[in-house]
C-alpha cells in the first residue's frame, strides 16, 4: 500500500467511525496489507489514513521483548492516561522527521479487535506512545502538532528539505 505523506488532506481529517459489520468481508485482507506495509518500512504502527483511508482503524506491533504483538484498533478510545514522558518520534508519513514529543507515559484504549470484539488494553512506554500517535491520527492530528511553536518552525524547515526524497 501507498503511505500517504505530510500535505495529503486525509492526514488533517478527523476518521468516521468504522461499521465492523460493513468492512468485515474486506477486513482480513486490509488488515494483512497495513501490517505487510508498516513492516516493510519498519514502522511499528500504521492508521488507516496513512494508506488514504477514513476508517477509524489503525494496526500497532511494537514488538515487546522482540516478539510479535500484532494489534488491531477499530474505532479506539484513550479512557485514561497518566504521567508524562518525553522521547523522540517519528512517523511513516513524515519520512526522515524526528521531534522530541511529550506524550502521557500509562495509557489504557478501548477498541474492537479483528473480529469486532472489544477490548480493554493498557500499555506503558512504546506502546502508550503508539496508542497516543495512532489515535492523534484518527482525529487528524500528527506528532508536529504536539510541539512548541518555535521547534514546530525548525522541523518544518527539515520537512521542506525531507521532501525533496519522498517518493
Amino acid at each position: 500500500m501507498r503511505i500517504v505523506k505530510h500535505g495529503e488532506k486525509v492526514l488533517r481529517q478527523a476518521c468516521e467511525p468504522v461499521d465492523y459489520a460493513a468492512v468485515k468481508r474486506e477486513l482480513p485482507r486490509l488488515l494483512r496489507d497495513m501490517f505487510q506495509t508498516m513492516y516493510s518500512v519498519r514502522g511499528v504502527g500504521l492508521a488507516a489514513p496513512q494508506v488514504g483511508l477514513n476508517l477509524r482503524l489503525s494496526v500497532i506491533d511494537v514488538r515487546p521483548e522482540g516478539k510479535a504483538q500484532r494489534l488491531v484498533l477499530i474505532n479506539p478510545v484513550i479512557v485514561s492516561k497518566s504521567g508524562k514522558v518525553v522521547h523522540e518520534e517519528g512517523c511513516l508519513s513524515l519520512p526522515g522527521v524526528w521531534a522530541e514529543v511529550e506524550r502521557c507515559a500509562k495509557v489504557t484504549i478501548k477498541a474492537l479487535d479483528a473480529r469486532g470484539r472489544p477490548y480493554e488494553m493498557t500499555g506503558e512506554g512504546m506502546l502508550a506512545r503508539a496508542f497516543q500517535h495512532e489515535v492523534d491520527h484518527l482525529n487528524g492530528k500528527l506528532f508536529i502538532d504536539h510541539l512548541d511553536f518555535i521547534t514546530k518552525l525548525k522541523v518544518m524547515s527539515v520537512i521542506k528539505e525531507a521532501r525533496k526524497n519522498w517518493t
